[in-house]
């Protein structure tokens, strides 16, 4: 009697339908690689290029019905304009005022006064926030 053979020949008929699929997902697999790589790249590309500017609103004061002052101290850096906003709320905590203040100083610490004209009778004031003012 002949021996029976369980396999095919090796290289007779192709590659079967399992190393195909495996050749398939390596492809898929390195192509979503580079692009994870491509996209971890740009985010720490853009947060290192993007000049970080942080406010904080230390105290404020109703001066009067229809103005308000606030204490804003600011960190940039050295060589960027910031713009922080800074908004006067009444006692529904609707806006009756908002002024946004561009600091050009060469310092990367400074603190600052803001005076703000309201509508009407102001209770709080709040910071909105602080960006570079080259950044858009």
């Amino acid at each position: 009697m002949g021996a029976v053979r369980e396999e095919l020949p090796a290289g007779r008929y192709g590659r079967s339908a399992d190393q195909r699929a495996d050749r398939k997902l390596k492809v898929i697999g390195a192509v979503l690689g580079a692009a994870l790589v491509g996209v971890v790249v740009w985010f720490g590309v853009h947060h290192i290029s993007a000049a970080d500017v942080s406010g904080e609103l230390i105290r404020s004061k109703i001066v009067s019905d229809d103005s308000a002052q606030a204490v804003l101290e600011v960190r940039k850096d050295r060589d960027t304009p910031a713009v922080c906003t800074v908004r006067a709320l009444d006692k529904n905590q609707a806006e009756v005022g908002r002024k946004d203040v561009t600091l050009n100083e060469r310092e990367d610490h400074l603190t600052t006064l803001v005076k703000i004209r309201t509508t009407g009778l102001g209770t709080a004031t709040e910071l909105v926030g602080c960006k570079s003012a080259t950044s858009g």
